[in-house]
Order: C-alpha cells, then structure tokens, then sequence
C-alpha cells in the first residue's frame, strides 16, 4: 500500500493555518490527480485544494470549520488503487476492501495497518445525534473545547455549527458567515434567503453584514448574546494540540463598560489581521522614511494618454503601473531592498515580485502580487494591476495570486491620506507608500531663477525593517524612486 499525504498548503508568506470548509470526497471515494478535494479559506482567500495523487481517500484528519495549520497533513490517498485496477475500470466504492471507512459521523477511529487517527464520516443514528457535538469515544470527546453559547440560544442557531443546505441541499456557509448569523441571532430560514455575492451565490461577509444592518434599520437595535466561536484541538497519538487554539478564543468582555455603547466581537479575519500586524511589530524594528516627489509630468501624461490607451490595448491606465515602474528601476539599483531575513542568514531575492495592497468591499486589505514584474513592459503591468484588483474584489484570487511577494506597494491616497506609516508585509523587509496627489504652490527652479508654479505633488513613506536596512540605504531608495518619478517622461 503506497500512502502519500496531502499537507495544507501555504497560501502566503504571513499565513501560519487554513480553516476547511468543505469535503468534496469522503474515505473509500475514489479521487483523480489535481481533482479537488477540498474548499479552504484563510484571512486572505478562498480557494479549493487539489489532490497531489490519484486513488482512493483513505484518512481524512480534520473535520470541516476545523482550523489547521500550514503544513499539517489533512488527509491520506492510498495510491496504488487506480481506475484501471477496479471491475469494469470503474472508479471503487465502499467496500470491506476500505476498512477505514466507517458508519458513524464524526467519529475517530484507528487503522489497524497505519496506527494513525482518521475522521469518519457517515450518518450516526438518529437517537444518538445531537447539535453541535461531536461524537467518538471519550478521548476524543476531551480533544474538544466546547463553545460558552448560552443554553437559552435554541436548537437553531446551535444548528449553524454546520453548513446548511439550501433547498437543493447544496448551499455552503462560511464559519464567518455562520459565526455572525449566531452572534446575531439569525436563524437558518431567514440566512437561506439572503442572496449571496460571492462565488457561485455564497454568502460572503458583506452579503451578511448588509442584511444584519438593513435588519437593525427596520427593527431597531437588539442585543443578543455573545456567543464565543467554538475553538477545536484535534489529538493524535501524541496528543498534539494546535497553537492556534488560544488565540482564536474570544475573551470576555470586561465588566466595566459603561455607558451608551455598542460591543461588537471581532470576526476571525479581523482576529488574524490583527494577529499578523502584531507578529511583524514584535519581529521587525520598524523605521519609517519620508520624501515628496513633483509629479506633474507623470499625472499630466496619463491625463492625455489614457482614453487612448484604454482604446488601443484594452485596459484602463491608472497611476499603480507607473509607481511600479519607478519602485522596479530602484529596486535593481538597490537589491538589498527586496530581500528577507532567515535566523542570521540575509536572503537576497533575484526576482522582483511586488505585491500591491487591494481594499475589499468588505473594508478588508488583499495584497496580490505580480509574480516577476520587472519582466512587463508597461501595458502589461496595467493589464497585471487591473486583472489582479478585479479578481480580488470579486473574490477569484487564486491561493499563488497572493504567494512569493518581495516588496510591497500600498496607495494610501485613494482614501485621501497624505501620508502613512505602514506595517511591513513579512517576511518582506520594506513596504512603500504613496499618498494622495495634491495641486500646491511650489519653487521651481529655472535658468531665469526661482520661481512659483502649480504642481502636482506627493508624499511617499517607506517602513523598513532595521535589522536589515539601515536609515541610509532606506532613504537613498526611497529618494531615488521620487526621482524616477519626477524624471518621468512617458
């Protein structure tokens, strides 16, 4: 019997665990190479998750809403089992040749011939079935933090521990979707009709948040009770426990709050944001360099330039591509610039992967990332730019759209900041900012002398990671890419 197992993959550099949401195949299910065997969903994306071999599924270790770290193994594939191996070349089913396939829904149970834990799926019978638990024998019953729901919040909303189905039994929930249905007491009949904007009519969270506002609009605010997200430790035979386990609990609410107040929990993407923000504080030794760059000539060309290019390469001009231009000639100028940090080993990047920072309807931030961007011309980094903005907003990233970034770009400006400090996107050492464009009366210099002009003008800021990148080498970067961007002639 070959066993090949299939890890969760890294779906960016700052990503550390994946929640499941989906099975797509059960234990005994026979898969296909690079079918899809599951739906996962970080802070940053979704994404399905391909099978790394075909034959037959034999171990699924984690259950759905489980969250896993990266690299963990979520599942086994007997690969020897093929097509051609099975009567009439048809895919094999559940038999007594598939031991680990078993009757009982959740359920841990020990392979006699691997000795590992597998989660078992199947349908309990019903006396034995209750909402929200898991069932198995007793030391799996202790590898379970039970959620603190309060025991008046009914059979309903407990019942949103699970996706539900629609009336073709094929709707799919998020666990963030879910969390805020419970949180605000909305039960599964009103969730069902909510129409659903993100991929293939899912609810996503704004879907949510707008129906809960429109909600509260039409009957006044309620309070519900708190509920605390249900955080899950899965044990295998060395009782291994997740280090995420912790931080995903919601902590109580202080009692001295007072006041006409409003408390709102934090979902788990704003918990994972939060988390990541603070892991680069604690790694980096952040120092932030400012510089003002004229950039007249750059705005003035695009003003004239972009009806046209919009018309003859099919793609909208916008101010990103042009910053990237700058930030490429200045990283080869300066290649410290795009590198990391391993223990005490400086690595230095040979490619130039930037990643541009993407708000989301949600209010949330996306950093896609052109994958060797010094390679395109300028058309086809506006075509970059565009394709990955739009599919970000319109949650169709891919998991490799967010990987292997080596320097980063965020426009401050499109929200009206001037200028901005912002956090480095490890394990990156630099992140550069730009801020908004502002008309002012300036000194120009010209061979009559001095004089006073209208300008275009712009603030840009770079966060640095000291350990690395001392004041000078950050400041000669930074004043370089403003000049790249005041010589800029078209």
């Amino acid at each position: 019997m070959a066993i090949v197992d299939l890890l969760m993959p890294k779906m960016g550099e700052s990503i550390m665990e994946a929640t499941i949401l989906k099975w797509n195949k059960r234990p005994g299910d026979f898969i296909q190479q690079d079918e899809s065997l599951l739906e996962i969903a970080t802070d940053k994306v979704d994404s399905e998750v391909p099978s790394t071999a075909a034959g037959v599924l034999k171990e699924i270790l984690f259950p759905e809403n489980a969250i896993v770290p990266v690299g963990s193994v979520i599942a086994r594939i007997d690969s020897e089992v093929s097509v051609s191996t099975t009567p009439n070349g048809q895919p094999p089913t559940t038999s007594e040749e598939t031991p680990s396939v078993a009757v009982h829904r959740s359920s841990f149970e020990k392979e006699p011939a691997t000795g590992h834990r597998t989660w078992i799926f199947g349908e309990p019978p019903a006396a034995n079935r209750e909402p929200s638990t898991i069932f198995g024998n007793e030391e799996s019953e202790k590898a379970i933090v039970k959620p603190t729901s309060p025991a008046n919040m009914g059979s309903v909303v407990q019942n949103l521990h699970e996706p539900p189905a629609n009336e073709n039994g094929n709707r799919f929930y998020s666990p963030l979707v879910l969390n805020i249905a419970k949180n605000e007491g909305i039960p599964l009949a009103e969730l069902e009709k909510i129409r659903g904007s993100g991929n293939e009519g899912r609810v996503t969270k704004k879907d949510i948040l707008s129906f809960v506002s429109d909600r509260k609009g039409e009957n006044g605010f309620h309070s519900h009770p708190s509920v605390t997200e249900p955080a899950y430790a899965y044990t295998n035979e060395s009782s291994k426990t997740f280090p995420n386990e912790k931080t995903l609990q919601t902590e109580s609410i202080p009692a001295n709050i007072s006041g006409n107040v409003e408390i709102q929990e934090m979902d788990r993407m704003r918990k994972l944001i939060a988390e990541h923000m603070v892991r680069s504080k604690q790694t980096s030794p952040h120092v932030t360099s400012f510089s003002e760059a004229d950039v007249t000539n750059l705005v003035s060309w695009r003003e004239k330039e972009k009806i046209e290019f919009e018309k003859r390469e099919g793609t909208k001009l916008t101010l990103t591509p042009l910053f990237i231009e700058a930030v490429i000639k200045c990283i080869k100028k300066y290649p410290l610039i795009n590198s990391s940090l391993q223990g005490d080993k400086i690595i230095i990047r040979k490619d130039i992967n930037i990643g541009m920072a993407t708000a989301l309807p949600s209010g949330s931030l996306i950093v896609p990332v052109i994958k060797n961007a010094d390679n395109y011309n300028r058309v086809g980094l506006a075509r970059q730019v565009n394709t990955l903005a739009y599919n970000a907003r319109n949650n169709k990233l891919k998991p490799e759209d967010i990987r292997e970034g080596t320097f980063t770009l965020t426009n401050v400006g499109v929200f009206g900041s001037l200028m901005g400090t912002p956090i480095i996107n490890q394990p990156q050492v630099a992140i550069l900012a730009v801020g908004a464009i502002k008309k002012r009366p300036v000194v120009i210099e010209t061979e009559q002398g001095d004089a006073i002009g209208i300008r275009h003008m712009m603030y840009l800021s770079m966060s640095y990671d000291h350990r690395i990148i001392d004041g000078s080498l950050g400041a000669s970067f930074l004043a370089a890419v403003a000049k790249e961007l005041e010589a800029f002639q078209g």
